[in-house]
């Protein structure tokens, strides 16, 4: 039988800026912006928390709720600084980590416990050696499943340890509101409430049959969640296994809607530079790319166009959703959003002709030195020079390029 840690960084990116700028313990901080501004919050810390912000809410709404915060526009090259240091702390403690985001891990301690002893004591050691090493509290859900600990650490949320013995797992998710079991978001909630599924338990009383009858597929995910099994979705690999991003997008939505089309054209520009890094990272070249464009209006366009062969260099990216802004673009109409989404990942090596071959490679190698300098001084280290004008702050949330301990989707050619 297994035995998984998850481990949760308790308000990292607040800790984080705490760590930099100690007299903001104890107070209300929202991490993601100015309260005037569109963004949304990444962090907020517990005592905002009372006040009601939350992750993913406007930061205007968090303003209304909690005026007295302070908001923070966020470091995101400092979080993958400490999110390295603790991923270092984790590799050392065990060999099987999967970092799931930026500030969360899980962790395969079946067979340690001569080295560490039983699982409460091997967890209280790597509370004190995070501590220790980062200055940075963590909560950590032990259970025989990923699922189960997953959950348990956010009930043992701030600086706690929750250990789910083998055999009680249905009884501890029985009495936890549907909404607990990852992958359950608003929709699947709503659906869940009107068939009078409001607790874990109410889920686990059905039938399999059921549930399959009723969701597909995701409805036998969903029971054997409920039964406390790792299942459906990312528990279908094992710790370090995972299977990569389905697709890549990066958006922007700017500060005033503009119908500058050489700012427009910038912020495109860096987009692609965005999503180009995420692809080479992970190894991924993308066969299908996407413009998304939000008017003032909020009516919203998305175009798409499949490529001969697969890329994954900025200005290949940048050429294409270019064309396929200036054939979209209603000339003179303000934008609010503008995103660029790659996928249809390109499989095995795929020749062009020898001169584009050649350019091709000479921008590859570019770019991967302009890579290590952003992992090293930050994203806007480097940029084209056509997207200077589309500069705009890097958001901070959970899964950024350059995130320590993240496997990529597959692994780098020979060359």
């Amino acid at each position: 039988m297994h035995t998984y840690f998850h481990v949760d960084m308790d308000a990292f990116f607040v800790s984080v800026e705490e760590l930099y700028d100690p007299s903001l313990r104890g107070k209300p901080v929202v991490v993601g912006g100015r309260p005037n501004e569109r963004g949304v919050v990444a962090a907020a810390s517990y005592a905002a928390r009372r006040f009601g912000v939350h992750s993913a809410m406007p930061l205007r709404t968090a303003y209304k709720l909690c005026p007295q915060a302070t908001f923070v526009d966020g470091h995101p090259q400092r979080y993958r600084e400490y999110s390295g240091r603790v991923h270092e702390v984790l590799q050392a403690f065990s060999p099987l980590v999967e970092m799931a985001s930026i500030d969360e891990a899980y962790l395969d301690l079946s067979g340690t416990e001569r080295l560490y002893g039983p699982p409460l004591r091997a967890a209280h050691i790597l509370h004190q050696r995070m501590k220790a090493a980062t200055g940075l509290n963590c909560s950590i859900g032990i259970a025989s499943s990923r699922l189960v600990a997953k959950i348990s650490s956010d009930q043992a949320k701030p600086n706690g340890v929750l250990w789910v013995v083998p055999g009680r797992e249905a009884a501890f998710l029985a009495p936890l509101d549907v909404r607990k079991v990852p992958g359950v978001g608003k929709v699947t909630e709503k659906n869940l409430h009107a068939l009078g599924i409001r607790k874990v338990g109410d889920l686990a009383r059905l039938d399999d049959a059921f549930l399959e009858e009723r969701f597909g597929k995701w409805g036998l995910a969903l029971a054997g969640k409920s039964r406390g099994e790792d299942a459906g979705g990312w528990f279908d690999t094992e710790i370090g296994a995972g299977e990569g991003p389905k697709s890549i997008s990066h958006e922007h939505t700017f500060m005033e809607d503009t119908s500058d089309v050489a700012q427009l054209e910038a912020t495109l520009s860096k987009l692609s530079e965005m999503v180009g890094r995420r692809l080479r990272e992970q190894h991924l070249e993308a066969r299908t790319l996407q413009l998304k464009l939000r008017y003032t209006d909020f009516s919203t366009i998305t175009r798409a166009h499949s490529l001969g062969r697969g890329t994954q260099l900025d200005t290949e990216i940048f050429e294409e959703i270019r064309a396929l802004f200036r054939r979209n673009w209603r000339p003179g109409a303000a934008v609010r959003l503008l995103g660029v989404h790659a996928s249809g990942w390109a499989e095995g090596e795929e020749q062009m002709d020898l001169l584009g071959e050649e350019r091709h490679e000479r921008w590859k190698q570019a770019l991967a030195a302009a890579d290590r300098l952003r992992d090293r001084y930050g994203d806007s280290a480097v940029s084209l020079a056509a997207s200077l004008r589309g500069g705009f702050r890097e958001r901070t949330h959970e899964n950024p390029a350059g995130l320590p301990g993240k496997k990529p989707a597959r692994e780098p050619e020979n060359t």
